[in-house]
């Protein structure tokens, strides 16, 4: 894997891990056109509920593990992180007790992993979500739409 956007990886400490097993009957990725549609990531390792089992802090790292899974999918649709115009769309989904809050702090555990890799194509639109559940009792879910170009 080459590229700069790995050389970022790399000196963030990070490498892109294995595809993880579908939990359910979808693909991981549809390409429409120039545009890359990700299914929804969560994290191995960080399950419970924000706010009760888990802090925003170790929410964060989920988020940053769920953008790492989305990355290994973009890499197994295009081949090459390099192929990302644009970062388009990432939504967050944060499994948390009704009174925790700080949902768009956690999201951020992705969107400042993108914009670490890609740099002035990172900036994204955004969706930060609070839920009950999540599939597999992760505590996020995160999924994006890419530009490829």
């Amino acid at each position: 894997m080459t590229g700069v956007e790995y050389e970022r990886l790399a000196a963030l400490g990070l490498q892109l891990p294995p595809l993880r097993p579908k939990a359910g009957n979808y693909v991981g990725w549809v390409r429409a056109g120039d545009l890359l549609f990700l299914s929804g990531q969560g994290a191995d390792g960080f399950t419970g509920r924000v706010g009760d089992t888990l802090t925003r802090d170790e929410a964060y790292q989920a988020a940053r593990s769920c953008g790492l899974n989305l990355l290994a999918q973009i890499h197994d649709a295009t081949g090459g992180l390099g192929a990302v115009r644009q970062v388009v769309q990432v939504r967050g989904f944060v499994t948390c007790t009704a009174d925790f809050t700080e949902i768009p702090q956690v999201v951020n555990g992705a969107s400042d992993l993108f914009l670490a890799v890609f740099g002035e194509r990172g900036p994204h639109a955004r969706t930060a979500i609070g839920v009950q559940n999540l599939p597999l009792g992760f505590a996020v879910e995160v999924d994006m739409t890419v530009q490829l170009g």
